[in-house]
């Protein structure tokens, strides 16, 4: 089921849409890219079967609005965007899923606004806001992973050309974001430019957009249940990176989804939507914080 699609207003004017699908208990969602529609999670692996996905167009994208001073694209400036639309959807406490650089936005909502979460899910997520990422040579040794690919000979090196600053993203290593480069990896790739924002998107980790040890402390308070969620084959971040950060928060579940990249949606649905909902399930009988 595939509702009308609902907009609202910020605290500066802008209009903002999101889309509802599917039935059941809201799930909350926030895009990556950074700054690419959501309509690139599609339903997420299956989840409208048992969610009703919120899944918002970040400002100057997809159906929403081009703001009138682009500064409001960085990260922490959204915050309150989130909040609004919290406020608009009518939700004392929400369940928050956030995908890649969607997650440093979930992340600072979190220890600005965290009353509001009853449960957040990170998947595979930009880690920034903690002060982790993603170094060239742990993204070459996961790259190193698919060496038995047929187009890895010449992805590979235009993947460590473009890593180390010494050429432009190339479409040839695109297959590195995704643990299986079929038909419908490809059609989720072709649909990326279409879908981005790239001024936005150059903007969303700009200078002052994150203090780290702030972040921290305020996540170290935060009791609502995290699900942290890596790619087995995911170079950003690694598995063993996207385990550091589930450190930050005090109680956290970790997991790898095997033979998945940035996408695991895409790479194998079926677990994905069950793992999802397994950490969704199981905080159900969690005590759910006063409102701020």
């Amino acid at each position: 089921m595939i509702a009308a699609m609902p907009t609202f207003t910020t605290t500066d004017g802008t209009r903002l849409a999101y889309h509802l699908r599917g039935e059941g208990e809201p799930l909350v969602v926030l895009p990556g890219g950074p700054m690419r529609a959501s309509a690139y999670l599609e339903d997420l692996g299956g989840l409208t079967a048992h969610r009703r996905l919120a899944l918002l167009d970040l400002r100057g994208t997809g159906d929403s609005a081009v703001p009138a001073d682009p500064a409001t694209y960085r990260c922490d400036r959204m915050v309150e965007d989130v909040e609004t639309w919290r406020a608009h959807m009518g939700l004392e406490h929400m369940d928050l899923l956030a995908h890649s650089a969607g997650a440093a936005l979930a992340m600072l909502y979190a220890a600005r606004h965290p009353r509001r979460i009853r449960r957040l899910v990170l998947i595979t997520p930009n880690l920034t806001g903690l002060g982790l990422r993603a170094a060239p040579e742990d993204r070459l040794a996961a790259a190193r992973l698919r060496a038995d690919e047929p187009w890895f000979e010449k992805a590979f090196p235009a993947f460590r050309a473009w890593l180390v600053g010494e050429a432009d993203f190339d479409d040839v290593f695109l297959p590195f974001f995704y643990g299986r480069w079929d038909a419908a990896a490809r059609a989720h790739a072709d649909a990326e430019l279409e879908q981005s924002n790239e001024e936005a998107g150059d903007r969303y980790f700009t200078e002052g957009a994150f203090v780290p040890e702030a972040t921290r402390a305020a996540l170290a308070g935060l009791t609502a249940p995290v699900l942290v969620h890596a790619g087995e084959l995911d170079g950003g971040p690694r598995p063993d990176l996207a385990r550091r950060a589930a450190e930050a928060f005090p109680r956290a579940e970790f997991s790898v989804q095997p033979g998945a990249g940035h996408f695991p949606w895409l790479d194998d649905p079926e677990r994905f939507a069950g793992r999802v909902l397994a950490f969704l399930d199981a905080a159900v009988g969690t005590a759910v914080p006063s409102a701020d």
